[in-house]
């Protein structure tokens, strides 16, 4: 019996996407748009078929994801290292969050020079890139998630002696770890931001040179299968954190089902 409901919920969450579809096929089969500027799904689907038939797809993808998953991790590598340190320790936020909050307004699109000059063209300044516009929400996210931990719990597992290594790894990061999968969720949305940015410049493959350069040579259903493909890599993403996030704190579920 929960199946309908369950198919029920689902179809009228589908139906503005069906819609927009829809809407899209029509627009430029109708003549109302130019198909020359806007191709209809069909037609994006059969360039992704041809993509994929020619191996050409693969190729784009396998560089996409290495560079995005490759900034992303070193992102919450250093972003959670460096963000529990700071929310940890108040002397060392206060000596490093000045020069953070200089560096934070630097946008890595205004970067983009200076990582060129120091790592060339190759995959490393794309990389560096994606790292840059990664970094920062999951830092600001985990130094948030680290300073709201209710002072009742610390005072708790201090008055049964827990040592500050216990407290910390037993108490403040599992507490702190919604806020830090928040940003870390955040991060995969700019990686895939700035991935497109990183493989504008300099770039031979991946989905953002596939996009930029079927715009550049006039194949538009290769430019809209290039954008469909970097939504879909962006929505496949956010659904593998939010699993992960659900798998690390189930914690939290039963917490709620007893409130």
């Amino acid at each position: 019996m929960r199946l309908l409901p369950n198919l029920s919920g689902l179809l009228e969450r589908s139906l503005g996407i069906l819609a927009f579809v829809l809407l899209w096929e029509l627009l430029p089969r109708s003549g109302l748009v130019s198909a020359a500027y806007l191709s209809p799904p069909t037609a994006v689907l059969q360039a992704i078929w041809e993509l994929a038939s020619s191996g050409l797809l693969f190729k784009h993808l396998e560089a996409s994801l290495y560079r995005s998953l490759a900034g992303l991790l070193l992102a919450i590598a250093g972003g959670v290292s460096l963000g529990l340190l700071m929310g940890w320790f108040a002397r060392l936020e206060a000596l490093v969050d000045p020069l953070l909050q200089l560096f934070r307004q630097t946008s890595a699109l205004a970067l983009f020079p200076v990582f060129i000059l120091f790592f060339g063209i190759g995959e490393l300044s794309k990389v560096a890139i994606i790292f840059w516009a990664s970094f920062w929400p999951i830092l600001l996210s985990t130094i948030s998630g680290v300073k709201q931990v209710d002072k009742l719990l610390i005072d708790s597992a201090r008055s049964m002696g827990a040592s500050r290594a216990f407290l910390f790894a037993k108490v403040v990061l599992p507490a702190a770890a919604p806020s830090i999968f928040t940003g870390i969720r955040l991060a995969g949305a700019y990686c895939v931001t700035a991935l497109v940015a990183a493989e504008m410049i300099g770039a031979h493959s991946g989905l953002g040179f596939l996009t930029l350069n079927s715009q550049e040579v006039f194949q538009v259903p290769s430019m809209y299968a290039g954008i469909l493909l970097l939504a879909l890599v962006g929505l496949l993403l956010n659904v593998v954190l939010a699993l992960i996030e659900r798998r690390l704190t189930r914690w939290r579920r039963g917490l709620r089902h007893h409130a």
